[in-house]
């Protein structure tokens, strides 16, 4: 049932014109003060004393019509109050959306470079591709770990990241035997690619120089400047021997470098002088006595005994044997009476035996005139020697020969006559090569 009275239209479907030209819910020729008196607008005059029960009920509870639907199949002009609502909350979607669209186009505007940014250094690759360009010296230095090989190869410009050359490394177990050096690298390379050239000698630039066991001082110096490429010479390192400190060159060697400089294979840096290559080689020498447990008072001892071996052991049997022949005729007090010290005082090499007049020069190294070892090394000793002076071979021996010096056929004996016997042999020896005697 719907109900006629203009005023309870009004409570319905809200403020609308009446057809006598008012508005619905304010008498006609009305005053407002009128309009808002319980007769025409309270409670008393629309609840059901005013109405129906069943007409009350369909006041508030009825659902609204939807719009130009009056309920009852015919059309009408007004607006429900759930449509006034849902459009407010359309209309506060769209100013809400607005705001976000309008709030996301400053971002876009203000932010995206950074966030471009962002995005690229989460997307972007660590490594670089390729084996590069250009040319760059990088140097590995001695027991550098592979973080550190990975830092200098960053500053470089070599790699990328230091996780994209460690992650390489991971991944190359040769990587583990890159050696410490100067490197020729290229600019941007892929870190695969610069392990590889870490692991290929040719991109390795040193000055590779390897001393032979018994070279003295002189020679040592030499074959250094050679393998300098010509950048020293030999007068450079001769003048570097004497800055004792600087080589680190040991109390005990009293200024002479003679015994010293360890023969070994040695990879120097470019920008290694003259003075840097000897102490490297000085404290080989040291840190190969102290190996084989020689106190620092005995080390001089040690290797002159051991520069007196190499000398005169060729064949490596023969090394233990000759430490104990100079350790028997030292505790008996004989001269050692050995043909190295005399080819040493003397400078010469390439001749096996002495002469008369060799024997009778004046020197504290001519073991013929003088019992006792030399003043000091006469050659530089390798570690077998070292270790024939320390651990000399158990035995009796007072004399030996080298009875063929090409092929190093050493007799020993413990009498002189057993002695004079083998002497004999090496003098034949010697009728049959005139020119190596």
């Amino acid at each position: 049932m719907k109900p006629t009275d203009p005023h309870l239209e009004h409570a319905l479907f809200g403020d609308e014109r009446d057809p006598g030209g008012g508005r619905q819910g304010e008498p006609v020729g009305g005053h407002a003060a009128d309009a808002a008196g319980p007769d025409h607008y309270g409670p008393e005059a629309y609840g059901p004393e005013a109405y129906g029960s069943d007409d009350y009920q369909l006041a508030e509870e009825e659902p609204a019509d939807f719009p130009g639907d009056d309920g009852d199949g015919g059309r009408h002009d007004g607006e429900s109050p759930r449509r006034r609502r849902r459009g407010r909350r359309w209309i506060a979607l769209l100013v809400t959306l607005v705001v976000v669209v309008a709030a996301a186009g400053f971002a876009v505007v203000n932010l995206a470079p950074p966030v471009r940014q962002a995005i690229a250094k989460l997307t972007e690759s660590n490594d670089y591709t390729g084996t590069g360009h250009g040319s760059v010296t990088v140097v590995v230095h001695p027991g550098d770990s592979g973080a550190q090989i990975a830092q200098t190869l960053v500053d470089e410009g070599v790699v990328k990241t230091t996780k994209a050359f460690t992650d390489a490394a991971a991944e190359n177990p040769s990587a583990a035997g890159i050696q410490p050096g100067t490197y020729r690298l290229r600019k941007k390379m892929s870190a695969t690619s610069a392990i590889s050239m870490l692991l290929d000698p040719a991109n390795r630039e040193v000055h590779r120089v390897t001393i032979p066991e018994g070279l003295r001082a002189g020679e040592i110096f030499a074959a250094l400047a050679k393998g300098s490429g010509g950048k020293y010479t030999a007068q450079d390192y001769q003048r570097a021997a004497k800055h004792t400190k600087a080589i680190g060159l040991p109390p005990q060697a009293h200024g002479k470098v003679e015994g010293f400089l360890f023969p070994a294979t040695y990879d120097f840096q470019p920008k290694e002088n003259p003075t840097q290559q000897l102490s490297t080689m000085v404290n080989k020498a040291v840190s190969v006595l102290n190996e084989a447990g020689v106190p620092t008072k005995d080390q001089l001892r040690v290797l002159t005994i051991a520069s007196l071996v190499e000398a005169e052991a060729r064949r490596p049997q023969d090394r233990p044997k000759v430490a104990r022949v100079i350790a028997n005729r030292l505790k008996a007090g004989m001269p050692l009476q050995m043909d190295s010290t005399i080819h040493y005082l003397s400078g010469t090499r390439g001749k096996a035996g002495t002469t008369n007049a060799q024997r009778n020069t004046k020197s504290p190294y001519n073991t013929y005139l003088n019992k006792g070892l030399p003043p000091g090394p006469i050659d530089s000793p390798g570690a077998k020697s070292i270790q024939a002076a320390v651990h000399p071979a158990p035995g009796a021996w007072l004399y030996f020969v080298t009875v063929n010096p090409e092929t190093g056929a050493t007799k020993f004996a413990t009498t002189l006559a057993q002695h004079n016997h083998n002497v004999k042999q090496f003098q034949a020896w010697c009728g049959a090569h005139r020119n190596k005697c």
